[in-house]
This record gives structure tokens, C-alpha cells and sequence, in this order.
């Protein structure tokens, strides 16, 4: 009776270590983005090399601000090659959904809608709204001065919701006028030309852009005085599921590191001419 016990007992335990042996071959080990970056020794990153002075092109190859910290980062993926592709922003967001590359680094504007989509990385800038001009313009001193002009901004970005934001604040204040027109450009670049031959009246962009733009071309181009709506921030962006975890987190402390260390106050001062105080702890909550 014993040994039919034992025999029963020994059955059992074959069994459920059969059991157990199955359940671990059927459930995969949860994927890790970071550790396969690794394995394959490349990283693949999506960037619009059409937003000077974060990132432009320059003799055939990607520089500014963003591509600065990036050389820093890539130090501690040792062995790592970067493979960064220069995309038109329209197709940046999608790609990254699909994913066609691992991570985004461009300058990302932070809002309610991306932040609940995507992971978006702690804050590189601010990205508070501002005006740009042609130099000598008087008519537009202050940002309610656009009423009945023609605004331009880049299609698919925050910034033209912001404008499209504030203009409707203006008709709710100037009994239902406001811009004359709000026209949108595939990138900044074509709205700052259609700005300098006056097929526009002003260019609705983030303040450091603009201010980076009337810096090099202060013959053609003048920020009007004030911003437009709340504080806003740039981030960097990944996907917002487990896989990616990992990597998210890795460009989180390494732009932490960057910000208290002080190196990012030196690239803010190299490529903008000036400081930006930005969060290193967190991101701070958008507005809109």
C-alpha cells in the first residue's frame, strides 16, 4: 500500500513538472527593446533635420543641440552603432507606432494628447509659443496684433494648434476676428520664406526656434515681444508599452545626467544663446 502511494505520489509529481515544463515553453520571455539594442549593436532613431538649432542639416550630415546630447548618450551604449534617419514630422509619430525605428530624437512638444499616446522623455527645452515677424513691420508690435493677417505654422505640430488656439480666444474677444488666414507648411523652413517675400504676416513657432531664427537672419526676420498661451516643454519620445520600457527609462536618466550635470546648460548656451531652465526630475503636466 505504501509503495502504491509512493508510486502515486512519484505520478503526480511527474506530472505537474510536466505541466509546469509546458507552461514555461508556451509563455515567452517578456521582449526587451534596450537589451535587443544591445544584442544587434544598433539603435535606429527618427529625427526631422529641419528644426534648427535642435536639429538640422549641415554639409550632408545632422547637427544642432539634440544631435550634442545624443553624441554624449550614445557613449554609455558602447559598441552601439546609431543609425538616425531624417523624416519629414508627419510621418515621425506613425512610424514610431509602427515601428519602423526605436526611438525618436527631435524637438517633441509636449501635450495631453501625446503624453496619454506615447512615452514622452523628460523635458530637453522650453517650447512656450512666440511670434516671428518681418524686420520693420510695425503693424504687429504685440501677439493680439495678428488679427486680420495672414499666420503661418507647420502642419501636424503643436504649434499649429496652439495658433489655431489662439485665435480662437481672439474672435471670442474682437467679435469673431481674428487672423485673416492661418496657413500651413510642411515644415518651418518654407513658412519662414513665405514670411521673408510677404505672402504671410507672421510665423507661429516655439520661442527658442524663433529667436535662433532672428539671430541669423536679424537683416530679414524680429520676435514679436510676448508668448502665446501656457508654459510648454520639448521632450524626446518612445512607445508607450513594456518592450520599450527599458529604453525609455535609459534616455530619462541620461537626460537627467545631462541636466545636472550642466552640460545641457552649455549646449542650450552654444546653440540658443541662452539658458533654459528645464525640469531634471520630471515632467511637468501639459496644459492643453
Amino acid at each position: 500500500m505504501i509503495e502504491c502511494r509512493r508510486g502515486a505520489l512519484a505520478r503526480a509529481s511527474l506530472a505537474a513538472a510536466l505541466l509546469l515544463g509546458a507552461f514555461a515553453v508556451a509563455v515567452p520571455a517578456r521582449a526587451d527593446l534596450l537589451q535587443d539594442i544591445k544584442s544587434k549593436k544598433e539603435i535606429v532613431i527618427a529625427t526631422e533635420a529641419r528644426y534648427a538649432p535642435f536639429e538640422f542639416l549641415e554639409n550632408g550630415k545632422i547637427v544642432g543641440y539634440s544631435t550634442d546630447m545624443l553624441a554624449i548618450i550614445m557613449k554609455d551604449l558602447p559598441g552601439v552603432k546609431l543609425n538616425r534617419l531624417d523624416l519629414p514630422w508627419q510621418g515621425i509619430l506613425p512610424g514610431l507606432d509602427a515601428k519602423k525605428f526605436d526611438y525618436v530624437v527631435t524637438a517633441v512638444t509636449v501635450t495631453k494628447e501625446r503624453a496619454q499616446r506615447y512615452h514622452l522623455s523628460l523635458p530637453i527645452a522650453d517650447a512656450t509659443l512666440a511670434i516671428l515677424k518681418r524686420k520693420g513691420d510695425s503693424s504687429i508690435e504685440k501677439p493680439a496684433d495678428i488679427v486680420g493677417k495672414p499666420v503661418g505654422s507647420q502642419a501636424g505640430a503643436a504649434q499649429l494648434q496652439g495658433l489655431q488656439a489662439y485665435d480662437a480666444e481672439l474672435k471670442a474677444k474682437n467679435g469673431g476676428k481674428g487672423a485673416s488666414e492661418i496657413k500651413s507648411y510642411v515644415d518651418f523652413n518654407e513658412a519662414y520664406a513665405d514670411l521673408a517675400a510677404g505672402r504671410i504676416s507672421a510665423v507661429v513657432n516655439s520661442l527658442p526656434n524663433l529667436l535662433y531664427v532672428a539671430k541669423t537672419r536679424p537683416d530679414v526676420f524680429a520676435v514679436v515681444p510676448g508668448t502665446i498661451g501656457p508654459k510648454k516643454y520639448f521632450s524626446w519620445v518612445g512607445r508607450k508599452d513594456a518592450d520599450s520600457a527599458s529604453l525609455n527609462k535609459f534616455f530619462d536618466d541620461e537626460i537627467a545626467k545631462l541636466n545636472t550635470s550642466g552640460e545641457m546648460t552649455k549646449l542650450q548656451e552654444k546653440w540658443f544663446g541662452f539658458k533654459m531652465p528645464v525640469p531634471a526630475d520630471k515632467l511637468p503636466a501639459p496644459e492643453f
